[in-house]
């Protein structure tokens, strides 16, 4: 059976609202993602900038987003770089509260409201501790707000994906970030069953340095990695599109010397096939414990799949190669759950039974 969606909202996902000032909603949206975070008010998102702050000598705040990443690995004595989350989550709270101030600043030119904010609404995973969501809501406290609330992030994915969750019948997405996959059942508002696994955009990127650093003696950055993936990862080895090779360059391991060396998508796809193994494992888990007559659901409506590791060529045919049902990729992928989250936002009391 296929799901009613919900009552549409027009979201600018892919261009950054360019004249801040006429933005004067006191309800503030942030996914704080592992690698990048999203700052929504109204219906369009004020910020995307990538989750990295860099650090003066006396821990001072000396660039944030992507001026900050620019820096990784090039710092001298005097400065540092930090990814402030690991796994979804807050690691290093100083750095992270840091980031989050100059974001919002951004956001709104730093022209805050003069009464503060009415409610900030940010995403967490589901597996989440309950310290690590004390850890996000201290860093939302900073700012002037009557109201700071949480949501699960599946929750706020399927939202973004217009499915309708309030209804009875089964919706399962799966939603891959930069730190964290996350595959969940939804049902009447809440989640079923679920799995949560540390493999993700990140653990893609380690096994691309991994992989050049025992085939081939040869130490990449991760940011190289990073852009193998984007112009050269595949899910599966054949495609019907396939990208051009590219070109990875790093350091020889045994001589110290730059090297380059070229890489197509078929090697990039068995670099990832662990990585995808174990995501397929964790889907068929959350499937097994799902109820049958949600099982019934999932089997008529497919599967969603959202987040930025999901744009991985192939996935989507690999994940219906193995368990046989349709898979349905969201055009805004990297957006679906800054776009959640402002749905919620803007329709409270349609969404009040999921807020933490």
């Amino acid at each position: 059976m296929k799901s009613n969606p919900t009552p549409a909202i027009d979201f600018h996902f892919m261009n950054i609202v360019s004249n801040k000032k006429k933005i004067n909603s006191r309800d503030l949206a942030i996914d704080l993602g592992n690698n990048n975070t999203l700052i929504s008010a109204g219906n369009q998102i004020l910020v995307d900038q990538p989750s990295f702050v860099a650090l003066n000598s006396g821990n001072g705040l000396k660039a944030a987003g992507r001026d900050a990443y620019q820096m990784v690995g090039k710092t001298n004595g005097d400065s540092k770089t930090v990814k402030p989350l690991r796994s979804g989550v807050i690691a290093d709270y100083d750095s992270a509260s840091k980031m989050v101030k100059a974001f919002v600043k951004e956001a709104f030119l730093n022209r805050l409201p003069l009464l503060g904010f009415n409610t900030i609404l940010a995403g967490v995973p589901y597996a989440t501790t309950e310290v690590e969501k004390r850890a996000l809501r201290d860093a939302l406290h900073q700012f002037r707000s009557n109201r700071v609330a949480l949501i699960h992030e599946p929750i706020a994915a399927a939202i973004g994906a217009d499915l309708n969750i309030r209804e009875p019948e089964g919706k399962l997405i799966i939603d891959i970030g930069g730190g964290i996959t996350e595959i969940a059942v939804i049902s009447l508002s809440g989640i079923v069953s679920s799995q949560s696994i540390k493999v993700a955009g990140d653990a893609f990127d380690e096994d691309i340095v991994e992989h050049f650093r025992k085939n081939y003696n040869m130490t990449i950055s991760l940011n190289m990695a990073e852009q193998i993936k984007i112009n050269a990862g595949a899910a599966i080895t054949e495609l019907d599109h396939a990208p051009p090779p590219i070109v990875a360059i790093g350091k020889d391991l045994i001589v110290g010397i730059p090297r380059a060396i070229e890489i197509d998508y078929r090697e990039v796809a068995e670099v990832l096939n662990r990585s995808i193994l174990r995501i397929e494992q964790a889907l068929i888990k959350t499937m097994e414990e799902c109820p049958p007559e949600l099982a019934a659901d999932i089997y008529d409506d497919g599967i969603y799949l959202t987040g930025g590791g999901s744009l991985l060529r192939g996935l989507r045919e690999r994940i219906e190669q193995r368990v046989k049902i349709k898979v349905h990729p969201h055009p805004h992928a990297l957006h679906t759950v800054a776009i959640g989250i402002s749905k919620v936002l803007q329709q409270p009391e349609r969404y009040q039974y999921v807020l933490i």
